[in-house]
């Protein structure tokens, strides 16, 4: 019993260890350069804060997300009525195929549209590329599948009687549809637009990729300010302006979401078969998925076998080598054995971590230890709620010297990844977990079982049920992470992400080739893994 006790004590505290060295400390020890300046405590924070350009990318920043957020509710409603509340042949693919862009890394999204509306691009004539509507467009693609899928998941719970009694009293479709509809699904689609425009505003490596135009966002100023110009202090003023910004964004977020919570559980799953009164949004949701998401990713697909006016596989040949214009550094083909190796340490290091917190997280507990587990479960979401840019940012600066000098350490990356990639661990288990009830583990004990028994018997199927999907998620994201891996990445093990951005920011047809066929790769080591995972999820005997 006593090993059992210790057990419990150190699933917990080995995760809060965790997050206190390399979140907290690094966060604390980056935001404490942008307060006080070396041997003061005047800093210049108001010197930031009062600066025109600060708010000059602030504004830009709240512009896209705002912009991003609209376009994809906009989209993603009809989108969540034809793929949800209606049945039609083919409607799991379609759905497939809608869910697609939200599994890529947000590079290979950028690479995309810039092929799309870049110089020899299909659409180059409207003259968007490199332009802020550019990165408007592809935040809309990135998000399309949020919307869909959360309001669709209420959409299809809701109750139809209300509407039918509308429709009887004379209510024409459209006002049966604003009147009723719209006010049960508005705290869905609430909920959802806080989520699409959290992550509208800290799409590094998308706007890195599209080349940062306009002013950028703050987490491209944060980049600039540190490496460019070498200035920490502004960086990291600059990071907790951020910081603010994500943390009101999922603070709406989750009360949102709780009322949406509320809603699900009084409805019922009622679907009908698409009718002829369905044109609209399903004329809407075929142009929307044709046009924004296939045709962006097929002429990536097309320029990568594109040299000159010929089809070729030279670019994919050119991988083998670093691109023209380097001196030093890995090839693009050491960089994807970079990525995969990073990434399965990262994805162990966040499973080692996150699989005996998810099991704690799922006990039902009362009393002090009720409060201390929802105190545990707000702070294992906090990298959440801080950009990978500033996790990066944060490492650069505080695990550089005694007694944490990591710089040359190879765990370095793979560490970055296991934060950025915990709090989806965690999230993607404890639901499963927390479905047992409790009455199969008092069951199995008062029929002479251990502890450790109950927990392999009776959580175990459980357990490997979510754990193919929480594989798949920590890996594809550790795969296809840019924001912390730019500031870390030492040039003999760069990955996939960083290279990719480094051969579209050097002149020459033969680096931007191998930048979309590295874009298609990890497109496709992306879309595998998850495929992988969920081939591999298991139901609870």
């Amino acid at each position: 019993m006593k090993l059992w006790r210790a057990a419990w004590t150190a699933a917990v505290i080995i995760p809060v260890a965790f997050l206190a060295v390399f979140f907290l400390y690094p966060t604390a020890a980056m935001l404490a350069r942008g307060i006080w300046q070396s041997g003061s405590e005047s800093g210049i924070f108001f010197d930031v804060l009062t600066d025109r350009r600060t708010w000059l990318v602030t504004g830009q920043t709240l512009y896209q997300a705002a912009l991003g957020t609209v376009g994809a509710i906009v989209l993603g409603v009809p989108g969540a009525y034809v793929l949800y509340r209606c049945t039609f042949p083919g409607q799991k693919a379609a759905r497939a195929l809608a869910t697609i862009p939200f599994v890529l890394p947000t590079v290979v999204v950028g690479v995309a549209f810039r092929v799309l509306l870049g110089r020899g691009g299909p659409l180059e004539f409207l003259g968007l590329d490199q332009t802020v509507t550019a990165v408007i467009l592809a935040l809309v693609f990135f998000n399309y599948a949020v919307v869909v899928r959360t309001v669709g998941g209420l959409w299809q719970s809701l109750d139809p009687r209300a509407v039918q009694a509308a429709r009887t009293l004379g209510a024409s479709r459209l006002r049966a549809f604003v009147t009723v509809t719209v006010p049960q699904l508005a705290p869905a689609i609430a909920s959802a637009g806080a989520i699409v425009f959290l992550f509208c505003s800290t799409s590094y490596g998308l706007v890195r990729t599209l080349g940062s135009p306009g002013y950028g966002t703050l987490e491209t100023e944060i980049w600039r300010q540190s490496t460019s110009l070498l200035d920490n202090r502004t960086a990291a003023v600059l990071s907790l302006l951020q910081i603010v910004i994500v943390i009101l964004t999922l603070v709406v977020s989750e009360a949102l979401s709780k009322r949406t919570a509320g809603r699900l559980q009084l409805r019922n799953r009622h679907v009908t078969p698409l009718a002829r009164t369905d044109a609209v949004p399903l004329v809407m949701t075929i142009v929307t998925m044709m046009t924004l998401i296939a045709f962006p990713l097929l002429a990536l697909v097309a320029r990568s076998l594109r040299v000159g006016d010929e089809w070729s596989v030279d670019n994919y040949r050119l991988l083998g080598t670093s691109g023209t214009g380097f001196a030093g550094g890995a090839t693009v083909t050491e960089a994807i054995g970079n990525s995969l190796r990073i990434g399965l340490v990262a994805t162990l290091l966040s499973l080692a971590i996150g699989v005996p917190l998810a099991l704690v997280l799922s006990r039902r507990v009362h009393g002090p230890l009720a409060s201390g587990q929802s105190i545990l479960a707000g702070a294992i979401l906090l990298p959440l709620g801080v950009s990978a840019v500033t996790v990066g940012f944060g490492f650069s600066i505080a695990l550089d010297s005694p007694p944490l000098d990591l710089r040359s350490s190879p765990l370095l990356v793979p560490i970055a990844q296991a934060v950025v990639a915990l709090p989806l661990v965690v999230r993607s288990l404890t639901p499963t977990l927390a479905s047992i009830a409790p009455g199969r583990r008092e069951a199995a004990a008062t029929l002479g079982a251990s502890p450790w028994r109950v927990l392999a018997t009776i959580d175990g199927p459980f357990l490997l049920r979510g754990l193919g999907i929480a594989i798949g998620f920590a890996y594809a994201t550790s795969l296809g992470e840019f924001g912390a891996t730019s500031f870390l990445a030492r040039p003999d093990s760069q990955t996939l992400p960083v290279i990719i951005v480094r051969l579209l920011g050097r002149p020459g047809e033969n680096n931007y080739g191998m930048a979309m066929a590295g874009a298609v790769v990890l497109a496709l080591l992306a879309a595998s893994i998850m495929a992988a995972a969920e081939a591999a999820r298991k139901d609870p005997r």
